[in-house]
């Protein structure tokens, strides 16, 4: 079985010690390096456990035959683009347990018609999390507010994007969704 442990753990950034901290229960560097090389077979248990680790599913640790992998031909910083040093593939967005989609009709702010806004619902213990970021909050009879979640306590205010725009405040809601990740066509 090939695997794209390697690629996966790079792309996130972390190293061969961090996988190994964040595994239930911890593991070794070594270890993950020989899972990742392959010196050392790949059990349905340890690619759950790296999976768990590394924040994905445990599929997108395996290279399939039909899967079509997306290669990084460049690296783009805040001087130039280069080439990687060492081949790599961007690991595919996945749907993660409470999230939930803002689909833009019409432009407004910096979101443009077309794009899709991935969201993750948060319970009212965890609005402080998404302060100074975009969100998605429920209000009655269906409608919802989104915008600059600015304030949290108890009640939540929400700047809309635009200009011209005035915060609004929503008495307790039962939850917000916090924006994570903006799709775009080009």
């Amino acid at each position: 079985m090939i695997t794209a442990i390697r690629d996966v753990r790079r792309a996130k950034g972390l190293t061969l010690e961090d996988v190994a901290r964040r595994c239930d229960p911890p593991t070794t560097a070594q270890t993950i390096g020989r899972l990742e090389t392959g010196t050392r077979t790949v059990s349905i248990g340890w690619l759950n456990r790296i999976a768990t680790a590394l924040g994905v599913e445990a599929s997108d640790l395996v290279t399939l035959p039909d899967r079509t992998d997306l290669h990084v031909a460049a690296i783009l910083d805040g001087r130039e683009a280069h080439a990687p040093r060492r081949t790599t593939t961007a690991p595919p967005p996945q749907v993660a347990p409470g999230q939930i989609a803002i689909s833009v009709a019409n432009g407004t702010g910096d979101y443009r018609a077309g794009d899709v806004i991935w969201a993750a619902i948060l319970a009212p213990q965890n609005f402080a999390t998404a302060l100074n970021r975009d969100a998605l909050v429920p209000q009655a009879a269906g409608k919802f507010a989104f915008g600059r979640l600015t304030q949290c306590n108890g009640d939540v205010t929400v700047l809309p994007p635009g200009t011209g725009t005035r915060s609004l405040t929503i008495a307790d809601p039962a939850w917000i969704a916090v924006a994570v990740r903006l799709v775009r066509e080009l």
